[in-house]
């Protein structure tokens, strides 16, 4: 187990993680969790069985208040006025300039107050432009240092948190949620227990106190040995969400990528009334976007990383590799990444090149998610 930087945050499970033998690294200003015991080994649990999570460096902020909505709803692009009670709905916030700020999760708590979900880097950055945004005067809390969140994922979480929940999961759709004032079963005072999902696979995230944390961190492992959940790390997570095609904000989008090229034009809903953004969102969506955001695995030995070079079949640099791993599911490299927006290296079949600097490898164009084709 690696020391931990005295310079980091903790999240509520830091000492659960220690006492499990993590190995820890810093991401979004905490000290995290990268793996117990081999990322290949989290990963396939999570593919066949189940793992947990530890996500409490997500940033969880309440917006309250007569004028709730239309905060929200003019600082994202999405329309959250199709939300109602126990629904969550991916959506971005962008710059004027159309850049995406964030990719983040709302959830409508009650029809004039709501949860914004948002990823750990973010936060401080994320925060200062919500609360400059603020015009209406709307309530907000700021609620991520009392909140722990726990994901469970995989084919078998449902059948492991069952048991402590009431009425049948299989009732809790996709992109829903509960508001628990006592956490039924669960070993914490409340919850929310909602299912969205950064990994392709079936699954739960829990919202809870943060000094329920290590309480309900344990009766789910507990619950879940003999179904073969394993805690799982940062490492399983990211080769998790890459095989499922999903994008990490400040690799696959940043503010200087729009949501139509990042292939996320669905989540902008031009019509629903002024938000920030809108106009330049507007003329993008009518030109049409100079790239594409794509997916590619190899068809040579080699793993595309970040940062490297694509480039066309005669070896001309046309874009760039924003995410790539070895698939443990499908023992290939694959990646993620931008192409000039033309059928010609769009189309999947399409065969490319990545350029690491030292050396380069054959790779083709392919229909995302990965993981559907096991």
């Amino acid at each position: 187990m690696a020391d931990s930087d005295t310079s980091l945050r903790h999240t509520p499970l830091h000492a659960a993680h220690q006492t499990l033998g993590a190995r820890m690294m810093a991401f979004g200003g905490f000290d995290m969790p990268v793996q117990y015991t081999s990322i290949i080994e989290e990963h396939m649990a999570v593919r066949e069985q189940a793992g947990l999570f530890d996500v409490s460096h997500m940033g969880e902020l309440v917006v309250e208040g007569p004028h709730a909505t239309d905060l929200v709803q003019y600082l994202v692009t999405n329309d959250v006025t199709k939300l109602y009670d126990g629904r969550a709905m991916y959506t971005l916030m962008c710059t004027p300039d159309g850049g995406i700020i964030d990719d983040l999760i709302v959830y409508r708590l009650a029809d004039d107050r709501y949860m914004m979900v948002l990823n750990a880097a973010n936060r401080p950055r994320d925060l200062e432009w919500i609360r400059d945004h603020n015009d209406v005067g709307a309530t907000l809390t700021d609620r991520s240092d009392e909140t722990a969140l726990i994901a469970l994922q995989g084919p078998a979480a449902l059948d492991i948190a069952q048991p402590f929940l009431d009425p049948s999961l299989d009732d809790l759709k996709f992109y829903h949620f509960w508001e628990r004032a006592d956490g039924d079963g669960l070993a914490c005072d409340y919850a929310i227990v909602s299912r969205t999902g950064y990994t392709g696979e079936v699954g739960l995230e829990l919202y809870v106190p943060a000094e329920d944390a290590e309480g309900v961190w344990t009766q789910l492992l507990d619950a879940g040995e003999a179904e073969g959940l394993r805690p799982a790390g940062l490492g399983a997570r990211d080769t998790l969400r890459m095989e499922a095609g999903l994008h990490l904000h400040g690799n696959d989008i940043t503010e200087e990528t729009t949501p139509y090229e990042a292939g996320l034009g669905w989540l902008v809903k031009l019509d629903k009334g002024e938000f920030v953004g809108r106009e330049t969102l507007a003329t993008i969506q009518e030109r049409g976007p100079k790239r594409a955001f794509v997916g590619f695995k190899a068809t040579e030995r080699g793993i595309p990383r970040a940062d490297h070079t694509l480039e066309s079949d005669d070896g001309e640099p046309i874009g760039i590799v924003t995410s790539g791993t070895q698939s443990p599911l499908l023992d290939v490299g694959i990646g993620l990444g931008y192409v000039p927006h033309d059928s010609t290296y769009t189309t999947p079949g399409q065969s490319l090149r990545v350029n690491s600097g030292r050396r380069t490898f054959a790779v083709e164009v392919v229909d995302l998610p990965f993981h559907k084709d096991r």
